[in-house]
């Protein structure tokens, strides 16, 4: 079984992306309101993470500080069930605390 998920990207004149879709392949999962998208992939081959960051030219800072903070709390949460080290996930759990207060956003 083969799963396709995809991205569509509308640019302005300079580029950059005013709208942002998301398409899942089976024709029931479409959203159209993202603000911003980030993609990580593991190229094993070069032993490097290949990636993808991009934000519409309405995203307001503070939204971006809320999906920073979710990104690192959900990476911090598979790290501790990949890999078993909760030592690690919970420094990176403490440091998405930090943030929060820095950033002075509520987790939602």
């Amino acid at each position: 079984m083969k799963q396709t998920l995809k991205f569509e990207v509308e640019l302005d004149e300079n580029h950059l992306p005013l709208d942002i879709r998301m398409d899942s392949g089976n024709g029931m999962d479409v959203e159209n309101n993202i603000k911003a998208l980030m993609v990580s992939a593991w190229a094993a081959k070069t032993q490097e993470t290949l990636r993808i960051d991009l934000w519409t030219k309405d995203m307001p800072v503070n939204e971006m500080f809320i999906m920073f903070h979710q990104t690192m709390i959900g990476m911090a949460n598979t790290l501790d069930k990949a890999t078993g080290h909760s030592k690690l996930a919970g420094a990176l759990k403490d440091y998405c605390e930090f943030f929060a207060e820095q950033t002075k956003i509520k987790e939602f």
